[in-house]
């Protein structure tokens, strides 16, 4: 792997994330918050349905490295359904939305029995019962985001949050100013078709973001933004 922004050389994915400590930047009412994605060079955001199929193992050790240094993990409700996600590893929590409260409850995160969930809903429907502890948080007519990300702060104890989709998800959060930082991996792939991007539908305005390392290997880039101060 090769470091290409800032200072060129060799680097690994263990020696980039060595000195990234995003727990360190949260704020007082509110994780720090990382969204990650991998897309083809046309934009896809999955192939199939599903993520897997665009990224390397290059891709996956970032992913697995990037984890270890969030405290807690949040996805969709449709991420859920396509990638039917099993527990993290170090009992990290697992943050779904869902507005309906429509999961996949035979998948492993929720069979297992390891790690925790908390899932953010406005559905009055009663969640079956599950092996792994589960904890349901209820808002009135939609999920709000923003007291979301405050009850994770100021009850859990989250101080830095990865979040990994999908597109609506990742809209809903640009759009009210959640989002700090953006890992994105652009993989040297052409699909072709209609499929989903990063984020769904329009901003109210048109982000800058600025470029903080960008690093290359067998054609595959490694990004990391910064929402623009």
């Amino acid at each position: 792997m090769q470091r290409l922004i800032p200072d060129p050389g060799p680097t690994t994915v263990e020696e980039q994330l060595d000195s990234y400590r995003p727990r360190e930047m949260a704020g007082d009412e509110r994780p720090f918050v990382a969204m990650n994605f991998a897309v083809t060079v046309d934009g896809r955001a999955t192939i199939g349905g599903v993520s897997g199929p665009i990224g390397s193992e290059a891709d996956t050790a970032m992913l697995a490295g990037l984890r270890t240094r969030f405290d807690a993990v949040m996805i969709g409700a449709g991420t859920m359904r396509a990638e039917r996600y099993g527990s993290l590893p170090g009992e990290r929590l697992m943050v779904i939305v869902s507005g309906s409260l429509e999961l996949p409850w035979d998948a492993a995160l929720f069979t297992e029995g390891a790690g925790r969930v908390l899932v953010f809903t406005s559905s009055d429907v009663k969640p079956p019962a599950t092996a792994t502890s589960l904890e349901v948080v209820r808002h009135d007519g939609a999920v709000d985001l923003t007291a979301a990300l405050r009850h994770l702060h100021e009850e859990h104890g989250v101080r830095a949050l990865l979040s990994e989709g999908g597109p609506r998800l990742h809209t809903e959060m640009q759009a009210l100013g959640l989002v700090d930082e953006l890992f994105l991996t652009t993989s040297p792939k052409l699909a072709g078709g209609a499929a989903p991007r990063i984020l769904e539908g329009e901003l109210p305005e048109v982000e800058p973001l600025e470029l903080a390392w960008l690093l290359e290997e067998d054609g595959e880039l490694f990004a990391r933004y910064r929402r623009a101060r």
